[in-house]
């Protein structure tokens, strides 16, 4: 249903500052007259972003049409030009329009949002925009109010001035706090009819007062009221003319309105500010925690710290004594990198003698002269291990919020490194101990020779390293051993102890030394798999068994070798022969460490010249890409290419392979020994 439009004002508005609060008396005017009060917050705005467009930023002179039914509002206004527009001049007189987006104002994009309908249109006269309100369809039409009503409540009294001054929460919570306080102002200034103000705050941050919002001419401030604001935080509005009685409460209470929208939208601000600080704290803490590599840990602090919390960033860390090394470092500009290089190198000394003094542990330190930013030690388990230092931003000095930050990620930094640190010695300890479970060197004997590879669990082998331990913090249960004995006989074992771990290197070492000291004391190999057994049941604890493939081999004056295998609950190893053929060899046995009674079945095998014996832990077989095994055919095709050749290609190539099945790192132990019959 259409209403006839039955109130309405229409003006015409010079390219004056003061034109805007003329829009909005004359909307004022029009919404009471047509008892659509509860429409003038959403009205006012608009045609407050409207006109200030266009009389101020644009610099036009505008055309004014408010129109009123029942149900609603329709406000027009139109660019003007004395005269009308040349058609000529149609291209230049549309590219001086101003934009919706034009400093100061929010223009249609605040129309977009608040109105119930709008539009733009184009005449001679200029460029119109036009905007429609409703009200709440199930309110009635309202009536026309009483004039003598209407003159009795000229003067509003301090509950209708409050009402007149503050923005409905609806329209507030849709608005940035810098519209909010333009409004408000404006309202002061409908109010008062003052002939500039303007609302100057300082955050308290440092980057000093700024201006929020402004009318008119401030030169020469008649009424000045501070914005009642939580410290450090500090700011006032002011208004110029001739002052009246009435204008200090109108500006106290806008003070207040204003004050209030700054403190919440502060608040606000603050709780995003700090959410953002919580998940960056809680995105570095997982990208350190995912760092067990020192210097990889040391490289990545400073890149985490720059640019968020300042220009560059440095690490430095003690060494044996109390002189501090510089470990790393970044900048935002990198051509200044070198530079600030060489500053650190010679800020290093104070640093240092600034840990040196007791009571600095776990708070800032004194920055050395020459560096403008923040300094913290790095500490953890009660141990100082360095200090980070950030350089400040360019425009300003770090906030509490940032030193508070920095001083978190110093600690979780620390803790990553000494973290690292450990995982290192470990590291070191498992290596060493891995290494003495081996063999030093494989025998060098003319007319056999000798390959190994082992690949501890969750490890990868850097190319070309060669046998023996490689990163992994756990002993692996996996050996191999290989010796001449007096007789000029060879033993060669390899085998597999349960568990991991100082436990399960404990019975690596029983197992290896028992058997190589029964081979050289010349005890065949079931009788030296009896008494090993014996042994283990020895020991304290349970589950301290192992599985083991043992050989012991004869070289005949032919050039062959002639093997006694004994399988004790351990894989059957491949013979790989020179022209490629492969045979599985070997009687299964009882594993050792089980059963107080053991089964041992040896098993003779010849070995011709360019012949190969390929032992291998379950890790080899068992090595898993999903849901499929490495298994036994693998094994036979992986080494077929290297028939004929040498112990240490048979030995690559059959690592390569199984390293190659899955993208995974292992999760068992790997270990291979090959056994070659050379040709003379």
């Amino acid at each position: 249903m259409t209403y006839p439009e039955r109130f309405a004002r229409r003006l015409r508005l010079p390219a004056d500052d003061r034109s805007p609060a003329a829009a909005r008396a004359a909307v004022r005017a029009v919404l009471t007259e047509a008892g659509l009060t509860e429409l003038l917050d959403e009205t006012l705005l608009l045609t407050t972003e409207l006109a200030t467009n266009g009389v101020v930023h644009a610099g036009t002179d505008i055309n004014l049409t408010v129109a009123a039914d029942p149900i609603g509002v329709r406000v027009t206004v139109t660019d003007y030009r004395s005269g009308g527009i040349d058609p000529l001049d149609r291209a230049s007189y549309d590219s001086a329009m101003p934009e919706v987006t034009a400093e100061g104002g929010r223009g249609l994009l605040l129309v977009d949002r608040f109105a119930s309908s709008w539009g733009t249109t184009h005449d001679q006269t200029g460029k119109s925009i036009w905007f429609r309100i409703d009200r709440d369809p199930d309110a009635r039409p309202a009536t026309r109010p009483d004039p003598d009503a209407a003159a009795e409540t000229h003067l509003p009294d301090l509950s209708q001035l409050a009402a007149l001054l503050t923005i409905a929460p609806a329209i507030q919570s849709r608005l940035p706090v810098d519209q909010i306080v333009t409004e408000l102002l404006a309202r002061c200034h409908d109010a008062t009819a003052a002939a500039g103000g303007a609302i100057e705050y300082d955050a308290g941050d440092g980057g000093g007062a700024q201006i929020l919002a402004k009318f008119g001419d401030v030169g020469s401030v008649s009424v000045a009221v501070p914005l009642p604001l939580t410290a450090p935080a500090c700011g006032k509005l002011m208004l110029a003319g001739e002052a009246e009685p009435s204008w200090r409460p109108l500006a106290e209470l806008v003070a207040e309105r204003i004050a209030l929208a700054v403190q919440i939208d502060r608040m606000r601000t603050d709780e995003q500010r700090r959410s953002g600080w919580l998940t960056y704290l809680a995105e570095a803490g997982e990208l350190l925690a995912h760092s067990l590599e020192e210097h990889l840990t040391v490289a990545l602090i400073p890149q985490l710290v720059v640019p968020q919390l300042g220009r560059w960033a440095a690490v430095h860390l003690t060494g044996d004594g109390v002189d501090l090394r510089l470990a790393s470092l970044t900048h935002a500009e990198e051509a200044e990198l070198e530079h600030l290089r060489l500053k650190l190198d010679t800020a290093a000394p104070a640093l240092a003698a600034a840990l040196a003094t007791d009571g600095w542990t776990g708070m800032e330190l004194p920055v050395p002269r020459g560096l403008d930013g923040i300094a913290v030690p790095l500490s953890a388990r009660g141990a100082t291990i360095g200090v980070l230092t950030v350089g400040k931003h360019v425009e300003r000095q770090h906030s509490s919020e940032e030193r508070a930050v920095v001083a978190d990620l110093a600690k979780r930094s620390a803790l990553a490194l000494d973290n690292a640190r450990i995982h290192a010695e470990r590291q070191a300890v498992a290596n060493e101990l891995q290494a003495a479970l081996m063999p030093g060197s494989l025998p060098d004997v003319t007319g056999v020779s000798f390959a190994a590879e082992y690949l501890p669990a969750t490890a990868r082998r850097l190319p070309g390293s060669g046998p023996g331990p490689v990163s992994g913090t756990e002993v692996g249960g996996d050996f191999y051993d290989a010796t001449e004995l007096a007789d000029h006989r060879l033993w060669v074992a390899i085998g597999d102890v349960c568990g991991k771990g100082a436990q399960a290197a404990a019975v690596t070492g029983v197992v290896r030394d028992v058997l190589r000291v029964m081979a050289r004391d010349g005890r065949p190999l079931p009788r030296a798999l009896e008494l090993l057994n014996a042994t283990l049941l020895e020991q304290p604890g349970d589950m301290r068994y192992a599985t083991i493939a043992s050989a012991l081999l004869d070289r005949d004056p032919d050039g062959s070798l002639n093997a006694t295998l004994c399988l004790s609950g351990h894989e059957k190893p491949l013979l790989l022969r020179a022209d490629g053929e492969t045979a599985w060899v070997g009687r299964e046995g009882t594993a050792v460490g089980l059963f107080p009674d053991v089964k041992v079945n040896p098993e003779e095998v010849r070995l011709d010249p360019g012949d190969a014996l390929v032992f291998f832990t379950d890790g080899v077989t068992e090595r898993r890409d999903g849901a499929a095994m490495f298994g036994h055919e693998r094994i036979e095709r992986a080494v077929r290419d290297a028939a004929g050749k040498g112990a240490r290609q048979i030995a690559t190539a059959l690592l390569e392979a199984v390293e190659a099945f899955s993208p995974e790192s292992p999760r068992d132990d790997i270990a291979i020994l090959v056994v070659r019959c050379d040709p003379k």
